[in-house]
């Protein structure tokens, strides 16, 4: 059996990237080495992870294209699931975050906005489906 386990985010700065998570999101810290290149947040069953761009060099010889703000959103997003997805859109521009799409209610009933963290990953916040 296959479980899914976590999404690592390549980053500049493990530290001022897990300290955006926890203020924007209110996810908590679960792990940080000492030497602050790898950490993880508490975000439910499925972890998110930040190693820093030396450390993924470290592991990927033939290197890796960095999430760069300047640049357009990778075709892939972090899905965040609450069920006040105005206040959350809101709270994470407070802390950095850039509005891409305010929220909008689809036609199934859905309401989903976009955000892009400080690193320039793309970030879809959702209300549950159904």
């Amino acid at each position: 059996m296959v479980k899914f386990g976590y999404t690592i985010l390549y980053v500049n700065d493990v530290t001022k990237s897990i300290e955006f998570y926890e203020k924007a999101f209110g996810f908590t810290r679960k792990f940080i080495t000492p030497d602050n290149d790898y950490a993880e947040l508490d975000t439910g069953n499925t972890t998110i992870s930040f190693a820093s761009h030396t450390l993924a060099a470290s592991n990927l010889k033939d290197g890796f294209t960095p999430s760069e703000l300047s640049d357009k959103p990778f075709a892939i997003e972090l899905g965040f699931v609450t069920d006040d997805v105005n206040e959350i859109f809101e709270v994470a521009a407070e802390n950095g975050a850039t509005k891409v799409a305010a929220p909008k209610q689809k036609p199934w009933g859905q309401t989903v906005a976009y955000l892009r963290d400080i690193d320039g990953f793309l970030i879809e916040i959702c209300t549950p489906m159904g």
